[in-house]
């Protein structure tokens, strides 16, 4: 075990996973420092330390990460050079820089998938858009940058040849385009004993337009033996990059029953949210356990939950105004989580939450009420 008091935790990225680790954290009685380049983030407030700076800067991540005991990210975008260097120097960077070296290039995903005989979508890795005309019979197809990708942007939709003017010019995963029944995701946590916990499979629904998850829904509806192969797919990746931490791995149920791997997360994740309210262990809480290499927690289900992503209004755009908050904040079973960011914009996160129920439909009822009602506006 890592844990002794007054540990100094330092977090790259201070975002609103970040602020929801340092809740968990705070019962860990750590001493948190965090990096971040927007002198607003969401964790602005909340660290014993916080530092405005570049997580891509050499200099400043290395320096940043001198003085903690134990590194971690909310973000993978991170300079992975100054990671490996602390590393070599006795500090303890969670996940690994070889981990996040991987999942900062989808094309090294893809790789790494295939290395291992795990399940995903066929594809090819492009270097400029030009060599798409090879591929004419490999479409329909998705097109995802290789780097710097998240929340749905650096995705693009190829299904003919009339798509190739708008496709990407960097390197790039040419992906076939699966014919899913749902988008799964199963968080698994490692810790440096290897020990593994998995949280049950939840079930996500994406925004038709932004690629956004609009709502998210525990349990996920599916078999138990497609249960099974999920978690056992999400422990096989965990298990092959020897993560210490957490990994979310996004899934596609394909029509036929398949598991396919989609993307992965080496860090609490948007598919986790509902568990600090729905599950016996928060993701946060279980990062935190596994990075300190202490016994993981108790994964199980404590209610139904369905996960509501609170978006910026389309057509709204500067300091932000909840509309709708009391309104919501009246229905059983419905837990709030703002992240602080002082401004809003269309589709910009702004919060989520979470309703849990003894009877998934009727959260899934009071979470339709809950998105009609409450708006982040200006």
């Amino acid at each position: 075990m890592y844990y002794k008091q007054g540990l100094r935790l330092g977090i790259l990225g201070g975002g609103q996973l970040g602020r929801m680790l340092i809740q968990a954290a705070v019962n860990l009685d750590l001493e948190i420092f965090v990096l971040d380049p927007d002198t607003d983030a969401p964790c602005r407030y909340l660290a014993k330390e916080f530092q405005v700076g570049s997580l891509k800067n050499y200099d400043t991540v290395y320096h940043f990460g001198k003085q903690v005991d134990i590194l971690t990210i909310e973000i993978e975008n991170v300079n992975v050079a100054a990671l490996e260097q602390l590393e070599k120097e006795g500090i303890k960077v969670f996940p690994q820089p070889h981990v996040i070296k991987l999942v900062q290039d989808k094309g090294l995903q893809k790789d790494f998938y295939k290395q291992h005989h795990l399940p995903t979508a066929p594809y090819y890795l492009l270097q400029h858009k030009d060599e798409l005309a090879q591929y004419l019979a490999f479409l329909p197809a998705v097109q995802k940058l290789r780097k710097e990708g998240y929340d749905g942007r650096g995705v693009h939709k190829i299904v003919s040849e009339k798509d190739y003017p708008n496709a990407f010019e960097q390197p790039s995963v040419l992906e076939q385009m699966i014919a899913f029944e749902k988008e799964l995701a199963v968080i698994v946590a490692r810790n440096a004993n290897g020990d593994m916990a998995a949280f049950p499979a939840v079930e996500m629904d994406f925004h038709p337009e932004k690629n956004l998850v609009e709502y998210l829904f525990s349990p996920a509806n599916i078999k138990n033996d497609i249960e099974s192969k999920a978690v056992n797919i999400a422990i096989q990746v965990a298990e092959n990059l020897g993560i210490i931490g957490l990994l979310a791995v996004e899934m596609f149920l394909t029509k036929d029953g398949e598991v396919l791997i989609n993307e992965v997360a080496p860090r609490p994740h948007n598919s986790g949210h509902h568990t600090i309210e729905a599950n016996m262990v928060s993701q946060y809480e279980q990062h935190l356990r596994a990075i300190l290499n202490m016994p993981l927690g108790d994964t199980a289900i404590k209610l139904p939950a369905v996960m509501v992503n609170l978006l910026g209004e389309p057509g709204f755009e500067g300091p932000v105004h909840y509309e709708g908050l009391e309104t919501a904040m009246a229905i059983p079973g419905v837990n709030i989580h703002l992240y602080g960011k002082k401004k809003t914009k269309p589709f910009r996160k702004m919060g989520h939450i979470t309703i849990t129920d003894p009877d998934l439909e009727k959260a899934k009822e009071k979470a339709q009420i809950v998105k009609q009602t409450l708006k982040a506006i200006t």
